[in-house]
């Protein structure tokens, strides 16, 4: 569940630091970007909820009162880090497999990004203030499908799908990740270990599609669950609807 909204701040005061238009300050031992990056490493290392404008100014050993010089508040701070991180996906020319490669291709650099800044996950971003790394990625990878044979609107729906089923995934899978963190047991070790009491309460008989069913997905991924495959096969399969409507058109 999101625990912040972009857009939060004011919107005048946020986009003059997402673009960079106020003058510089004359203290060069601070600034928008260093300011913005200790504000993702304690993201990153902590979650979002431990970010506050004191925590920044601790980890930056400077007085919190003076990040207000260059970021007006919290939510304007958040804004900001979302454009800067988006920064990070890389935007290949030359992408093999059409736009079905494309896409995919866009897919993965967003899986990742997640990975990497799980905080992102607890933005929402709805009223996303557009700034320029955010512009530059979503025009990036509305070029995978343009051209195609689809209308602007589903266009930007395409995109849209693709990048929920990302969304949603990556979700999944870095919950997994913190629960495994928090009590020290890979998935595989939990249900090694709660084996012996579900085998005295499941009736393999009454249940038989589920004990098949899930005794080959235990299998196959070694747990009960895998945040690769889903993304994998869910991604798979949102491009095989896609490719319906494109061949309608054509």
């Amino acid at each position: 569940m999101a625990t912040e909204h972009s857009g939060g701040g004011d919107p005048a005061r946020t986009l003059a630091v997402l673009w960079r238009t106020n003058p510089p300050s004359a203290r060069k031992d601070l600034g928008v970007d260093r300011i913005v990056a200790a504000a993702v490493e304690l993201a990153d290392a902590e979650g979002l909820g431990a970010l506050s404008m004191r925590r920044v100014a601790d980890r930056l050993g400077v007085g919190t009162m003076s990040l207000y010089t260059y970021v007006p508040g919290k939510g304007e701070l958040i804004d900001v880090m979302v454009d800067v991180v988006h920064g990070e996906t890389a935007r290949p020319v030359d992408v093999p497999g059409g736009w079905r490669g494309k896409l995919t291709r866009i897919a993965r650099e967003n899986w990742e990004l997640f990975l990497r800044h799980p905080w992102l996950l607890q933005v929402a971003t709805n009223r996303a203030v557009l700034g320029p790394n955010v512009a530059a990625k979503y025009d990036y990878e509305l070029s995978a499908v343009d051209g195609i044979g689809l209308t602007d609107v589903e266009m930007d729906a395409v995109l849209g799908l693709v990048l929920g089923h990302v969304q949603a995934s990556a979700r999944l899978a870095v919950d997994a990740a913190r629960i495994e963190q928090r009590t020290g047991l890979t998935d595989e070790q939990w249900w090694q270990a709660t084996a012996p009491f579900l085998a005295r309460v499941f009736d393999p008989e009454r249940f038989p599609t589920a004990a098949r069913v899930g005794a080959a997905a235990g299998e196959a991924h070694g747990s009960a669950y895998s945040g690769e495959h889903a993304f994998r096969f869910g991604l798979e399969r949102v491009l095989d609807g896609i490719e319906v409507l494109v061949a309608s058109r054509q």
